[in-house]
């Protein structure tokens, strides 16, 4: 394998906390210290050198949509056609993307994800899950959800679940306020969000389990979450972009593509998942990639399915963050890289020595315009449809392997 050595760019050390000048030399797919002998040059003049993003929680295998937006590692949910709740499913997930992604599967908790029985959680760390997780649906008994947790701490994975009492929830489509009233859609209360966090902290507590909640959206959640965070309990969340820039009233005029899981909150919840993110409660953001074809949202917004295509706007959409101020560069690569990998314990997300060579360059300045008809995912349903934005991808190197080499 012909080593590189990448120079001229600035460097985004999410593990050291700083943004600096530097050279990276890579050699046999690992960062290494010294240039090898035979190496290609790399000029990342203009450009920022950052670790590949980890994206923690996708629910399809969409590579070019992962390529395309600085994926290099892939966390894939249960949620499939057949739920991953076998370890057979779990090792061909795992070989479904490699060489340019790894994908990284994770154990559904429960046969079929339907909430009543483990599944062989055991089996399939065996055969390469890197956590445990609900899926897109809430444990409802806590009898079961309990014994996950204590079987997950006891092979040392982290459980992912979702945040939302499906009890509250029930066939909502939107959250309840002053938008799903006046366009006449059926919404369920916040709180939906913070009674199941508040429920699955405890059941964590006395499991003695790390957990991970997906996708944190409101004030409530955000504060239970800081809560068990100062009582040291290994707890953290996650949010995507949509949950941080949207808020409920840019469903507009029944936007489906704006039709979420969890549905898009209130500004104030908005709001508050800024100041969240500003603190440090919030420890990932991911892309939620979950593509859904025109016959899926051409349809009223009940029924509609809920899902965006995420991943190749997951970069340039939280580099607004930055220019807002509200994080630093070396804190979103945190966010998108090393918190994902160090959560899931899979490699990724450094450029310290002997990492594996998994590397995005991108210039931060780039303007381009976002168009669901032209982008690389399986489908384009994206709520940033037609957006100006900027930030783009110039060259993705996985296993130090160019896997995208743009002039």
């Amino acid at each position: 394998m012909t080593g590189l050595t990448i120079t001229g760019g600035t460097l985004i050390d999410p593990v050291a906390d700083e943004e600096r000048d530097g050279v990276v030399h890579v050699d046999d797919g690992l960062i290494a210290a010294s240039e090898p002998e035979f190496a290609e040059p790399l000029d990342a003049t203009g450009l920022h050198v950052a670790p590949g993003i980890v994206d923690l929680g996708v629910f399809a295998v969409d590579l070019p949509a992962f390529v395309a937006g600085g994926i290099t590692r892939a966390a894939l949910m249960p949620d499939q056609s057949v739920p991953l709740d076998e370890p057979s499913l779990i090792q061909r997930a795992a070989a479904s993307g490699k060489p340019d992604v790894w994908i990284h599967p994770i154990a559904a908790a429960t046969a079929g994800l339907a909430g009543e029985e483990l599944a062989e959680i055991g089996l399939m760390q065996r055969a390469g899950a890197c956590a445990v997780a609900t899926g897109k649906s809430w444990i409802a008994d806590g009898s079961v959800m309990l014994r996950v947790l204590r079987y997950a701490a006891a092979l040392d994975l982290t459980v992912i679940t979702t945040a939302e009492d499906a009890g509250l929830a029930g066939s909502a489509v939107a959250t309840d306020g002053e938008t799903s009233t006046r366009l006449g859609l059926a919404g369920a209360p916040a709180i939906a969000e913070a009674i199941a966090i508040a429920r699955d902290l405890m059941l964590a507590e006395e499991a003695g389990a790390r957990i991970h909640f997906r996708n944190v959206t409101t004030a409530r959640g955000f504060d239970l979450i800081r809560d068990a965070k100062s009582r040291g309990l290994p707890v953290t969340c996650g949010i995507t972009p949509a949950h941080l820039i949207l808020c409920d009233v840019d469903i507009g005029p029944y936007r489906t593509f704006a039709k979420l899981t969890p549905p898009l909150r209130s500004a104030d919840d908005r709001d508050a998942a800024l100041a969240a993110l500003a603190d440090g409660t919030i420890d990932v953001i991911a892309s939620g990639h979950d593509p859904q074809g025109t016959e899926a949202k051409r349809l009223p917004y009940a029924d509609a399915e809920p899902g965006m295509a995420g991943a190749e706007t997951l970069l340039t959409m939280s580099l607004g963050l930055v220019r807002d101020g509200r994080i630093t560069l070396s804190r979103l690569f945190a966010l998108l890289s090393s918190n994902p990998a160090r959560i899931l314990g899979i490699p990724g997300g450094s450029l310290d020595k002997g990492s594996p060579a998994d590397i995005v360059l991108f210039d931060p300045e780039a303007p381009w315009k976002i168009d669901s008809e032209k982008m690389a995912a399986s489908a384009g349903n994206t709520p940033f449809d037609g957006l100006p934005v900027q930030g783009r991808i110039a060259h993705v190197i996985k296993g130090g392997r160019l896997v995208i080499d743009r002039p």
